[in-house]
């Protein structure tokens, strides 16, 4: 073998080397890439009806497995001339991913969300002292209270400690529009069915939605974006409450990626007021989310935090949500 042939076989050899490591490189950043916090909404109303869940505009490895639970507690106070609501909300969420190929991805969600005292009233209460922030009426009822009370409609719910809230099935599935390094875009859709057989949230009710994605990616920093659509057949869901046959969502999120096995992200979320049953609540929710993300080799730990902003009567006061994530 002569000089020049030794010369084109190691060009060719190191070629395809850097070629196959540029592959495995990408091939890695989006296997740990987990995308935007695995939170729901925590809107009274739309949290108990299906609200698009902000996603990953791009797609994951193909053959990507992943399963995940979360578990949220959340606190929801608003007391207007109209209607008043009290109590603590819980949720369980247990769900599976599944990236087909390039263009395909499905999951399948099982959340319940039910009423239990987690105490969150000491610890909303302290944060208002101490940073002078108004309780709006919040201090002068009794902490750990469950009642809901909208007049109009008839809607008197008390004392419904350990009652469930919702208990929903949704499936979700999104096509993989338009991908490149930088950017990624999908459309989903998903159904919905939420079924509680007993109690004074009996309700029985099918939904449907749509979502456009959009995410942009640059080295340690990525920007999600939402766009979604709810239908719902039922008009009543929680206690009786009437709500629109049409929602409108969409959020906007960032993440930064401080060290290998650490990201932070914000998001925020907004959702069209889901009834006209009272005025605040059909002005829309706005939700501030603040997360911290832990990455292992297979896996990763998700805490967030989630505050309304705007309007203080339409939305859950406070709520925390910790999620673990498991890749195969």
């Amino acid at each position: 073998m002569n000089t020049r042939s030794i010369t084109v076989y190691l060009l060719s050899g190191g070629a395809a080397f850097c070629t196959s490591g540029y592959a495995l490189a990408d091939s890695v950043t989006r296997f740990d890439d987990y995308g935007p916090l695995k939170t729901y909404a925590q809107s009274p109303i739309q949290s108990n009806s299906l609200t698009p869940l902000m996603r990953n505009g791009f797609s994951y490895q193909p053959g990507t497995v992943e399963l995940y639970t979360t578990g949220t507690i959340a606190s929801v106070w608003a007391k207007t001339d109209e209607y008043s609501a009290d109590y603590y909300q819980n949720a369980l969420s247990i769900g599976g991913l599944w990236q087909i190929n390039n263009k395909w991805v499905v999951e399948l969600d099982y959340t319940w969300r039910f009423a239990a005292n987690n105490h969150l009233d000491n610890l909303t209460n302290s944060f208002h002292d101490l940073f002078g922030i108004g309780a709006n009426g919040r201090d002068e009822v009794d902490d750990h209270s469950f009642d809901i009370s909208v007049p109009q409609y008839g809607v008197e719910i008390h004392d419904f400690s350990g009652e469930t809230l919702s208990s929903a099935v949704t499936f979700y599935t999104s096509y993989q529009l338009f991908e490149n390094a930088h950017h990624g875009l999908s459309l989903g859709g998903s159904l919905y069915y939420n079924y509680v057989p007993s109690g004074p949230f009996k309700t029985n009710n099918f939904e449907q939605s749509i979502q456009l994605n959009y995410s942009y990616r640059n080295k340690k920093n990525t920007f999600y974006s939402l766009f979604g659509l709810s239908y719902r057949h039922n008009d009543e869901v929680l206690g009786n409450v009437p709500y629109n046959t049409v929602a409108f969502a969409a959020g906007a999120g960032y993440q930064y990626q401080l060290r290998e096995k650490h990201r932070l992200l914000a998001e925020y979320h907004i959702y069209e007021g889901a009834t006209d049953a009272a005025s605040d609540l059909s002005e829309p929710s706005h939700e501030i989310l603040l997360g911290y993300r832990y990455h292992m080799k297979h896996s990763a730990i998700e805490v967030s935090m989630i505050e309304n902003v705007f309007n203080m009567d339409n939305s859950t006061d406070i709520a925390f949500t910790l999620g673990y994530r498991h890749r195969f």
